[in-house]
């Protein structure tokens, strides 16, 4: 019921109104209810509503009656802690990992994989129809139902709606994250490296992680230890004091071929040559091992130096019969297998024949160029990264693919400039950062007129951003796919079709 707080305002002698009391809120700090949750935000936490105001539950899933102690009210919003499941959902399972509570690297481990991936689905067209007002086709009794976002425009409601397909898991969703980044810290029985745990940098000492392949685990436990054994300091990030920062495992998933690397403030690492006999006589799979400096006060993992200590300056991977090399800094996707799936859907959605010229904006280290490339007459990659396009064409070298071409730059310059040289695209994917596109580049698309686009995405709402911006400049969104290549997390890829209209 809700309290009457109206008039108790602050006076002479009493205590001061509670934010709550002075918003006039049907909650307040420490209070307990009971509320229903009838679905879940972007961050994974469970939304209910006390009395028609929102709560925002970690812990809780869609459908479930849960009571809560009231834990912080805004004006719009708060945040409750899950103190009892009065009614658990069918979807809530116990979460295998032991220190899934204090760890922030997942966040659905309490939820089945099967309500993971209908939640990551509804997620993308809640995002279409809530922030790209579009129409979204619904599967409803055997029939075709649309459904449009609020204030959509009149000259679109006329439109085929977008159908967003299932969201294509895992059949194994454990052990697919081929790199892993662990910071370094020290406790009172030394040198300790795991995950920062939910909402701090305090850090969670670690043995095994479910989402990292094995043998990456094994090599940062050792890696600990050795480190141990030597003597070596844990990085402060109060002090600024301390050597080791992180240590970066990665493995190739085809190939086997590991590398680590040691990411330390300051050049000099004590007893160097020991540490690198140890690691090669107990951890005989690792074939590089690197050292990068980074001696700012900064969350940023890595510094601008890195050296080889000892092998290699590259491991191996293949996504299906395309050959890559990785370095200590390259970029490269986590999940290898869901990887090839998201290429996979990409160059469907690319509808290449042979014939068609294509253009990568965001190319990276050229992953999707020179998938799009076993299917296309001819591709051009550009990325504003120097050091991803020097890789990129490393590796389309590697692959003897000289019908690609790879330009340093942003995306909204270079591609003009091609158009100018005369380059037509029939194509044009983008993959951009979880910002979305730069509007330059949206400007630019719309200028060079393709005849599709295909837009890989890792942010459902800056997609939902851009595709109406394209909607509005001539295109027609035909189809989304979601693609979980970060099982047991919130993040969710995408990849959606579009199509130029005809007049």
């Amino acid at each position: 019921m809700k309290k009457n707080r109206k008039g108790s305002g602050p006076h002479r002698g009493s205590k001061p109104a509670s934010s709550a009391a002075l918003l006039d809120l049907p909650v307040a700090k420490n209070d307990e209810v009971v509320i229903d949750i009838i679905g879940m935000n972007h961050d994974g936490e469970g939304v209910g509503r006390a009395e028609g105001y929102t709560l925002f539950v970690p812990g809780a899933l869609p459908g479930e009656k849960v009571r809560v102690r009231v834990l912080k009210t805004k004006k719009q919003y708060g945040y409750a802690k899950l103190m009892e499941l009065v009614q658990a959902s069918s979807d809530r399972i116990a979460a295998p990992c032991p220190i899934y509570d204090q760890c922030g690297g997942c966040q659905l481990q309490h939820m089945s994989y099967a309500g993971q991936l209908a939640w990551k689905r509804q997620l993308v067209v809640d995002n279409l129809e809530r922030i790209g007002k579009l129409r979204v086709v619904r599967e409803a009794a055997g029939a075709v139902e649309t459904r449009v976002g609020d204030g959509q425009d009149a000259d679109h409601s006329d439109q085929e709606g977008i159908l967003v397909r299932p969201a294509l898991g895992m059949s194994e969703p454990w052990r697919y994250r081929n790199k892993s980044q662990v910071p370094i810290g020290v406790t009172e029985g030394g040198l300790v490296g795991g995950f920062y745990a939910r909402g701090s940098h305090r850090i969670v000492d670690m043995e095994t992680c479910l989402i990292q392949h094995e043998q990456n685990d094994e090599v940062v436990s050792r890696v600990k230890a050795i480190g141990r054994k030597l003597g070596i300091t844990a990085y402060n990030e109060e002090t600024g004091q301390g050597l080791l920062r992180h240590v970066v495992v990665k493995i190739g998933f085809a190939t086997k071929e590991m590398m680590i690397v040691l990411v330390t403030n300051g050049e000099r690492i004590p007893r160097v040559n020991e540490w690198i006999s140890t690691i090669r006589e107990e951890l005989p799979v690792v074939v590089s091992i690197c050292q990068n400096v980074n001696t700012r006060k900064t969350n940023v993992i890595f510094g601008d130096v890195t050296r080889v200590l000892w092998g290699r300056e590259v491991i191996h991977d293949y996504i299906g019969d395309v050959k890559f090399a990785i370095s200590a800094r390259s970029f490269y996707q986590v999940n290898p297998a869901q990887t090839e799936v998201l290429y996979g859907k990409t160059v469907e959605y690319a509808g290449l024949t042979g014939e068609e010229t294509v253009i990568d904006a965001y190319c990276g280290i050229g992953t999707i160029s020179l998938f799009l490339a076993q299917h296309a007459k001819k591709v051009y990659g550009v990325e504003i990264v120097k050091e991803a396009i020097e890789d990129a064409r490393a590796n389309a070298e590697l692959n003897g693919m000289t019908h690609v071409e790879f330009e340093v730059g942003a995306s909204e310059d270079v591609i003009p400039r091609w158009k100018e040289q005369g380059i037509e695209a029939d194509v044009i994917v983008v993959d951009p950062p979880r910002k979305g596109c730069d509007p330059r580049l949206l400007e630019t698309i719309l200028e060079m007129k393709p005849e599709r686009v295909v837009y890989v995405s890792c942010n459902p709402s800056t997609l939902a951003r851009d595709l109406r911006v394209l909607e509005d400049g001539g295109y027609r969104t035909v189809e989304v796919t979601p693609v979980d290549m970060f099982p047991h997390t919130v993040h969710v890829e995408s990849v959606a079709l579009l199509q130029r209209k005809t007049i």
